[in-house]
């Protein structure tokens, strides 16, 4: 008796609950209902009350399930699963091989397709890179072990961890980072990497109080042994011709030490370099930079047209080879790991896959093959990118999101939002704590080495001793009518003399 008289009461108490809750339910979209039919902003809540606001829950998510659900593994943009895939696969050490045929449909127009040789050399004639030299004229020549390094990223953009594990990763590896135009912080040098010192508009790092260059940081940075060269950051992928403003809630104590700039106060990046208005001034500037240094300096750039840097080449004939830039670096314009505006992104700047070979073209056509290198960076993070990359002349590949992907990046596209989950373009200490740099590292070095390996395989393939003799005879591109044309065809001009 007792037993059905506390189970009566149970029901009479759930039941009850289930009222109330229903009663809630009723009240709070009836209450949603007013509001929708009272607000003015948005069409289709005031149209369709409560109902409506389903629509902004099934857009927000529509990326999660797209991502997860619905897209095809080479689908998505800017990377695809595959790509993603083998980078993480590297990145842990795991072999990259697979079974059953490729996944990849090679009539895509653009596609790359390697010529293999009938008789490539045999195992013990393996490819091997080589190290480069970076500005052997200078007091202090770089020789670069890697073909394959790591892209501008600044600390502030990137979180403390993220910082740390790819600059160990870089040492280990041994890779170039470079730091990006937010100056070099504690964390890159800690690592031990060599480093690539980024100078941006704003000056960061070695700019004086009133945001001019000042001779003296240059001094105090070349001073670091890590700090191998300096890039002038010209423009990037991600804002072609435009600036920046960090915001005053990001200038704490640390970053305004870092960049040389006041507390708390908002910093504007300009557009341009204000002392640099047309080539001349450019390499005015390398030169300067150079001699104070003692150190290779080159510029990095997007290319707006096929002869846009012809002026700069022409100027060089017409002063001397010791004030050519010792490298350039040249980005794509669809974008980077930075936020841009989408007008930028889509539609400014000509793509890597297009401007590298004319770049390399121009570099030749003015015998400056053994007196400029040429580093290709841009949505490069696979080896037949790279290897494509050394085939249309560049002595080097530079990668950001490549190894962003390495660190465990999900592309979950919140890297200006700073709820990145991963923590690795946060500084929420709640998702920073997610990312070990002790652990993160090695993904990073096994990943530079993985790509390293596979590029070598390629240029064993095709029957060459180094990736860097790779020419564009070695890579076929796939066309609109499905055939494949050598890239010597579609860009014949390219004659590039024996790699010193």
């Amino acid at each position: 008796m007792l037993y059905m008289e506390v189970t009566a009461r149970a029901l009479e108490f759930l039941a009850l609950s289930f009222v109330l809750l229903v009663g809630l339910v009723v009240l709070a979209a009836a209450g949603l209902f007013v509001v929708d039919r009272m607000q003015t902003g948005d069409a289709v809540r005031r149209n369709y009350p409560v109902i409506g606001r389903f629509r902004h829950l099934f857009s927000t998510l529509g990326e999660f399930f797209r991502q997860y659900f619905f897209a095809m593994d080479r689908e998505e943009l800017p990377f695809n699963r595959a790509q993603r895939e083998w980078v993480a696969r590297a990145a842990s050490g795991e072999g990259n091989t697979i079974a059953f045929g490729s996944t990849r449909n090679l009539g895509v127009v653009g596609t790359p397709i390697f010529v293999n040789a009938a008789f490539p050399p045999l195992e013990d004639q393996y490819a091997k890179t080589e190290p480069m030299v970076i500005g052997p004229d200078t007091r202090h020549p770089f020789e670069a072990k890697s073909i394959f390094n790591i892209s501008g990223m600044s600390y502030g953009a990137l979180s403390k961890p993220a910082i740390l594990a790819l600059s160990r990763g870089a040492k280990e590896a041994g890779v170039w980072m470079n730091t990006g135009e937010g100056g070099v912080s504690p964390y890159h040098l800690e690592g031990g990497a060599d480093l690539v010192f980024q100078i941006g508009t704003a000056k960061y790092g070695v700019r004086d109080a009133d945001g001019n260059l000042s001779d003296d940081k240059l001094r105090e940075v070349a001073a670091h042994p890590q700090i191998k060269m300096f890039e002038i950051k010209l423009s990037q992928g991600a804002k072609p011709g435009k600036g920046g403003i960090l915001p005053a809630a990001k200038v704490d104590a640390e970053i305004a030490a870092i960049r040389g700039i006041p507390v708390g106060e908002a910093s504007i990046s300009p557009n341009r370099h204000r002392e640099v208005d047309d080539f001349g001034d450019l390499l005015d500037l390398i030169c300067r930079i150079r001699e104070v240094t003692g150190k290779p300096v080159g510029f990095k750039t997007v290319i707006g047209s096929p002869d846009a840097l012809r002026p700069l080449f022409q100027l060089i004939r017409g002063r001397t080879r010791d004030d050519a830039p010792d490298f350039i670096t040249v980005d794509g314009g669809d974008g980077g790991t930075g936020a841009a505006p989408m007008p930028l992104i889509d539609l400014v700047g000509m793509p890597i896959r297009e401007s590298l070979p004319l770049v390399a073209d121009l570099r030749d056509e003015y015998a400056m093959h053994d007196r400029i290198r040429l580093v290709a960076s841009g949505k490069l993070v696979n080896p037949g990118d790279i290897a494509w990359a050394l085939c249309a002349g560049a002595d080097f590949v530079t990668s950001a999101r490549g190894f962003m992907f390495s660190l465990g990046c999900i592309q979950a596209l919140k890297c200006n939002k700073n709820t990145c989950p991963t923590g690795i373009t946060t500084h929420d200490p709640r998702f920073q704590k997610g990312l070990v740099p002790e652990d993160k590292y090695k993904k990073v070095a096994n990943y530079a080495r993985g790509i390293i390996q596979e590029v070598e395989t390629i240029a064993h393939s095709v029957g060459v001793a180094e990736p860097r003799q790779m020419r564009r005879r070695h890579v076929r591109i796939v066309q609109d009518n499905g055939r494949s044309v050598p890239m010597s065809e579609l860009f014949p001009r390219y004659s590039a003399p024996t790699t010193s």
